[in-house]
């Protein structure tokens, strides 16, 4: 036991050691103009949409082709040219165990831009993702490896640069102590909110989320009327930090909660493990506040204490409580927020509070249903029947001119609710819960969900809809959110149309329809999604657009657009010779990128299809 221990030990000092030298100071080149002020538009710890941004975004000066600098020894580990994502993407690897990345690059410099485009060739494809053999391709600190660009999913010229462990975990460059970024300046508190955290807690009252605006005084940030509380609340925060000279709004990695001197709670995003990267959509509310407490099923090791429900908040009744949290960026410039609660025994009668109109009738919030009536003269109870029981249950408080009446769906889905003056059928098909492997078929629909598919349990709400003549089914709410994909094949007997051009969309509020993709076997089509939201059956049967800009034996250049299922590939070939074609989706153009001293010469063959397999062809002479 004792050499278990002492091997033990030596192996956490040798990992210390390990990820020490990963952001030891000096070892890394800044990649772009090293040695000079840089600007970022994006750090560490920044919430995205669905991900934490995992680098830093430098600013190379609005434009494009400024050299790239190799930020250590390594080699080549990977490459990709791509017009998603990363884009044009190059991984370096390191002798300390660390990786670099260079995203949203131009182009390649020699000898890697040569080596890419031979394995571009012999493929036939014009986007390629490679993994050269470690040391196939080395480079030097220094050397100048690419161009900085703005391909990929990049809102405008930029570098995206990472610095990832030896476990291929992305860690906060900022650690590396780079004199090229300046910043004395504090994180900014933009909006608060405050959420109750189970069926007995109230915010001033009430089982509802409230946010509150805010008030600078006397060097902190201030929520100016007190909040009442009761049973376990959470603090969620929508804040930003700003490094000097700039006016983009970026993130910072640490907020801490004081319960006077005693620090209770602590987040500090140092590091993001891609293969739980969206559970910050349990961290975050609705991908925008932090929440400063940690859901039981929360995946994420980097609070302290590493616990369920640490950071909640709670007070005696008639006990004031002042809270104070403290927000970090990396150059340990910190701000100060002051809440003060006032505890409470939660209150029946909420005096002077009338419900508005975005109070639903029939809501769901996690595990709890809620529903908001009218009082009634013949009762207060309400009679929820579940699993063949029968059981009455009081309204948790009311206001001036509503009730609301509380239930926990993990107790039993109720078949419907009596609350005097009006029948509730609540929506809820099925509890699928997280970590299994779970089949749902309700007749029309089947929805298959893996072990990773569910961030929590999910309270499934199925409702089929129409869009004018086209079929569709609601799951759920597109606010709440999926780890991986679930797997849906929906039958559709009465569906008369074109099967090899009709796929599934998800519908948006405003109209819009994002393709979704499918096969057909028979009356069903089968699809996978990571979203909730509204599924709709359409017809795409119109190819795409194809614009010559320019064709001769410099350069093939095109406009190609779509405008319904989007744009899935695109073949050019030149006197019977394939020839590769570059894409920059946010302009809807490609372009030739023939072998070095080729002349274009010949028949010109470009083939474009969209996602509904529908195919444009353009041919000329050159």
């Amino acid at each position: 036991m004792k050499l278990n221990k002492t091997l033990f030990c030596l192996f956490l000092i040798l990992l210390a050691i390990t990820l020490l030298s990963q952001t030891a100071k000096d070892y890394y080149l800044f990649p772009i103009k090293p040695g000079k002020q840089n600007f970022l538009a994006g750090n560490m710890a920044e919430i995205r949409p669905n991900h934490f941004h995992t680098g830093l975004d430098i600013k190379t000066e609005g434009r494009q082709g400024l050299p790239v600098y190799a930020a250590a020894d390594g080699y080549v580990s990977r490459i990709k040219i791509s017009s998603f994502g990363y884009g044009n993407v190059i991984f370096l690897k390191h002798p300390n165990g660390s990786s670099t990345v260079y995203a949203h690059l131009r182009n390649f410099e020699e000898p890697i831009a040569s080596y890419m485009k031979s394995k571009i060739y012999e493929a036939r494809q014009n986007e390629l993702e490679y993994f050269p053999e470690a040391g196939e391709v080395p480079v030097k600190k220094g050397d100048v490896i690419a161009l900085s660009g703005n391909t990929g999913s990049s809102g405008g010229p930029h570098l995206h640069f990472e610095i990832r462990d030896s476990l291929n975990r992305a860690i906060d460059p900022l650690h590396a102590g780079f004199a090229e970024i300046k910043d004395t300046t504090s994180p900014i508190v933009r909006r608060v909110a405050i959420t109750p955290l189970d069926q007995n807690s109230r915010v001033n009252g009430m089982f509802r989320r409230q946010e509150f605006s805010l008030i600078y005084s006397n060097g902190a940030f201030r929520v100016p009327p007190t909040i009442n509380i009761s049973g376990k609340v959470g603090i969620e925060i929508l804040a930003y930090d700003q490094l000097d000279e700039m006016y983009n709004q970026n993130g910072f990695p640490i907020y801490e909660i004081y319960d006077q001197e005693n620090r209770i709670f602590k987040s500090e995003v140092n590091e993001v493990n891609f293969n739980i990267g969206r559970f910050i959509l349990v961290h975050t509310y609705r991908n925008r506040y932090t929440r400063l407490y940690k859901k039981p099923n929360n995946k994420f090791d980097f609070y302290e204490p590493d616990s369920a429900f640490s950071g909640a908040i709670s007070a005696q009744p008639g006990i004031n409580k002042e809270i104070r949290v403290k927000l970090k960026d990396a150059y340990a410039n910190e701000t100060d927020l002051i809440l003060d609660f006032f505890g409470e025994e939660a209150p029946e009668l909420l005096r002077n509070f009338n419900y508005t109109s975005g109070n639903k009738s029939l809501d769901y919030d996690e595990n709890h249903l809620i529903i908001n009536a009218p009082p009634s003269e013949n009762g207060s109870l309400a009679k929820f029947y579940v699993n063949g029981y029968i059981m009455e249950i009081p309204y948790a408080y009311e206001g001036t001119n509503k009730r609301t009446y509380l239930w926990d769906m993990r107790l039993g889905i109720p078949d419907s609710v009596d609350v005097c003056t009006e029948t509730f059928i609540p929506e809820v098909n099925a509890v699928i819960p997280s970590e299994k492997e779970i089949h749902f078929n309700d007749g029309r629909l089947t929805l298959t969900f893996d072990k990773e598919t569910l961030l929590d349990d999910l309270y499934l709400r199925l409702n089929p809809f129409r869009d004018g003549d086209a079929e569709g089914i609601s799951i759920n709410d597109p606010y709440e959110y999926l780890w991986n994909p679930m797997h849906i094949s929906y039958h559709a007997p009465d569906f008369q149309g074109d099967k090899s051009k009709t796929h599934m969309y998800l519908l948006y509020d405003n109209g819009y329809k994002n393709f979704q993709g499918g096969t057909w076997e028979g009356n069903s089509i089968h699809f996978s999604t990571t979203n909730f939201g509204k599924f709709i059956l359409a017809t795409d049967t119109v190819p795409p657009g194809i614009r010559p800009i320019r064709v001769n034996r410099n350069e093939l250049r095109f406009v190609i657009r779509d405008g319904m299922s989007g744009i899935r590939d695109f073949e050019a070939c030149v006197d019977g010779e394939w020839i590769q074609m570059r894409y920059e989706h946010k302009q809807s153009v490609i372009w030739s990128d023939p072998p070095s001293g080729k002349s274009l010469q010949g028949e010109v063959i470009l083939k474009v299809r969209d996602r509904a397999n529908n195919e444009s062809i353009y041919r000329r002479k050159i």
